[in-house]
């Protein structure tokens, strides 16, 4: 319960915003970038920390980690509750990602620890898959209710409470710290990795802005390259890398990777666009729009469950790959459901989806963190916590600025309409004065934009059902799905 409360705090926060974020941006007056960066600046900073909080973890011990994680997270909460401006808002919004970075591998490290039978650390790992699942999909619906009965400050002030009853537990009944001061800790490649994030970041979103920003996009491409390749330099040479690339050699652990990373691209790329798309032009409530989303989390939790449990005879390929297929299909149900307007196909095509990613998510971890040596399992399980959080990152910075681009360049408004209007639904529908013929070009503009976003994330998780696929293609059912059982 201790790991679960942790794990719910750190995945609620990457969503609990996309049913809050047209309330926030109205009330702390943000910009169109503001309003990506409230949202990826959480993403962007745990994604840079998280392989080096691993190994500080392996130094200090992870239930340590996992306490000094929970007091940054609460206290982070109450300052983003309270901020006045959107650019504090942002601020204590990357404090909050400090506190989620040092959480996140401990949660996984802690089960390590508590689970000494293969087959009850397979279903306990695909409980944990399941959580990352039911967080995504809970965050929408808690931001709907909070936001139909408190001011916005909420959504960050539920935190507390949850913080301080794992607070409790972890000190009551968590496994006792197990430091290792032989590790060392590396806080200069955790840096090179974050200036890597950020400017690809910087660089996705202007590049899908109209008009771009050139200087902006060619910076955003240097701190990209010079970071990484920084970092490539820098692990290669260190007794005791964060990252050994070596691990990628192994398909299984590689497709693992993907895995991950794909299913929450389509977690929250689903998430955010449709919560947009249904409370801006349908007229949605946030809980409404969040209650929509949890179709998702519905149809995942019976795969991911049965997944864990009956991998030994599934094996990783149908799950992985076979999931993530499946998932595509269910984003094509969506498309239609949407284009013939009946709600009941595009709830389906939400459940498949869900039914397929659960399957892939359920397995991800034990694929991972079971196909490396077992003094490299600390190191697997920062990597696999780097590619949920890259594939919720990149949804939002790819698809939310894909969103912004299709609207802009193909929104036709009548003369005399604002100039505010031109630059998103949110920006139209706050300057049109009730003016329907401005509202429903704007409308149609962002309905576009919304078909193209779908299209793009049913081909990306066709893409990732064929890579995973290939590098599974000796997994199938029966097989040993991992090489180094022993490391969970």
């Amino acid at each position: 319960m201790t790991v679960a409360a942790g794990l719910l705090l750190i995945t609620l926060d990457n969503s609990i915003l996309y049913t809050a974020l047209p309330t926030l941006t109205e009330e702390l007056g943000a910009s169109g970038s503001q309003s990506l960066w409230i949202i990826n600046a959480y993403p962007v900073v745990m994604a840079g920390l998280l392989l080096g909080s691993g190994t500080l973890g392996d130094r200090i011990g992870h239930r340590r980690m996992f306490l000094i994680g929970l007091v940054v997270f609460g206290v982070a909460s109450l300052g983003a509750a309270f901020a006045p401006s959107a650019g504090l808002l942002i601020a204590a919004r990357a404090v909050l990602a400090v506190g989620a970075a040092a959480m996140m591998p401990a949660t996984l490290a802690l089960i390590r620890v508590s689970f000494e039978v293969e087959r009850e650390r397979n279903f306990a790992i695909a409980v944990w898959g399941s959580l990352a699942v039911v967080g995504a999909a809970l965050g929408p619906i808690v931001g709907g209710v909070l936001l139909e009965h408190f001011w916005w400050g909420s959504v960050f002030l539920i935190n507390v409470p949850v913080v301080i009853a794992a607070l409790i537990a972890a000190v009551l009944i968590a496994p006792p710290n197990d430091p290792d001061p032989s590790k060392r800790w590396d806080l200069v490649s955790s840096l090179q990795a974050m200036v890597a994030l950020v400017g690809a970041v910087f660089f996705i979103k202007e590049l899908a802005h109209s008009p771009q920003n050139w200087v902006i996009v060619g910076a955003g491409l240097v701190a990209a390259v010079v970071g990484s390749v920084l970092f490539v330099r820098r692990q290669r040479g260190l007794e005791q890398p964060l990252l050994e690339f070596s691990i990628f050699r192994n398909p299984a652990f590689s497709a693992g990777v993907l895995a991950a990373a794909f299913s929450m691209f389509a977690i929250g790329g689903s998430q955010l666009v449709t919560t947009q798309r249904y409370q801006l032009v349908e007229g949605f409530t946030p809980l409404e729009a969040g209650l929509l989303v949890a179709a998702v989390a519905i149809g995942s939790l019976p795969t991911a469950l049965l997944g864990g449990a009956f991998l030994h005879r599934i094996g990783l390929l149908p799950l992985i790959a076979g999931g993530l297929a499946v998932a595509s299909l269910g984003v094509v149900v969506v498309i239609i459901g949407v284009q013939a307007d009946v709600f009941g196909v595009l709830v389906a095509g939400l459940l498949v989806t869900g039914a397929g990613l659960g399957g892939a998510m359920s397995v991800a971890s034990t694929a991972i963190v079971g196909n490396v040596p077992a003094r490299r399992a600390g190191m697997a399980s920062s990597v696999e916590e780097v590619s949920y959080e890259f594939g919720s990152l990149t949804a939002v910075a790819l698809l939310g600025s894909l969103l912004t681009f299709v609207y802009t360049t193909t929104v036709r408004l009548p003369a005399g309409a604002p100039e505010g209007a031109h630059e998103s639904l949110s920006d139209a529908l706050a300057t049109a004065g009730g003016d329907r013929a401005i509202i429903e070009a704007a409308s149609s503009a962002f309905g576009t934009g919304f078909l193209v976003t779908m299209i793009i994330l049913a081909v990306v998780l066709a893409v990732g059902a064929a890579v995973t696929g290939r590098l599974l293609r000796h997994h199938g059912p029966g097989t040993q799905s991992q090489a180094f059982s022993g490391n969970h």
